[in-house]
């Protein structure tokens, strides 16, 4: 796919595809929320463009290959069980980064839109801590 992706880019650049969203992925266990993200106009949950999809990959692979540059504080926060994104990526940027400030925090069973998540408000307080402590 990385081979084709810059020429498919170039030639067809506002293709729409619409498997690149993983419609049916489920990204909250609250049904509720959900219904409110999604009810948002602002919330995009068309398909994707070609052009889009081919940059996502450029700025993925540049980062893969520069985690060790990173050397800013950060912090990481992922569900364990997020079908979207892998959990083990959030883990390899922890591990990968340069950061001597650095913290990260696997949300047992939790799924990829951790602030849609029932523990919202544990997870928020989570970040909050964080924030606090670096200011």
């Amino acid at each position: 796919m990385q081979v084709l992706a810059p020429i498919v880019s170039f030639l067809l650049p506002t293709y729409q595809v619409s498997a690149a969203n993983k419609e049916g992925s489920r990204v909250s266990r609250d049904p509720e929320a959900l219904i409110a993200k999604y009810s948002d106009p602002l919330v995009f949950t068309g398909a994707i463009r070609v052009r889009t999809g081919y940059e996502l990959l450029q700025i993925s692979t540049f980062l893969q290959q520069n985690l060790r540059k990173v050397k800013v504080p950060f912090l990481v926060l992922h569900g364990s069980s997020d079908t979207v994104t892998d959990p083990e990526a959030s883990q390899k940027l922890y591990e990968e980064a340069s950061s001597p400030d650095k913290a990260i925090k696997l949300y047992e069973g939790l799924l990829h839109d951790l602030l849609f998540e029932p523990e919202r408000d544990s997870i928020t307080q989570d970040i909050i801590q964080w924030l606090n402590s670096r200011v």
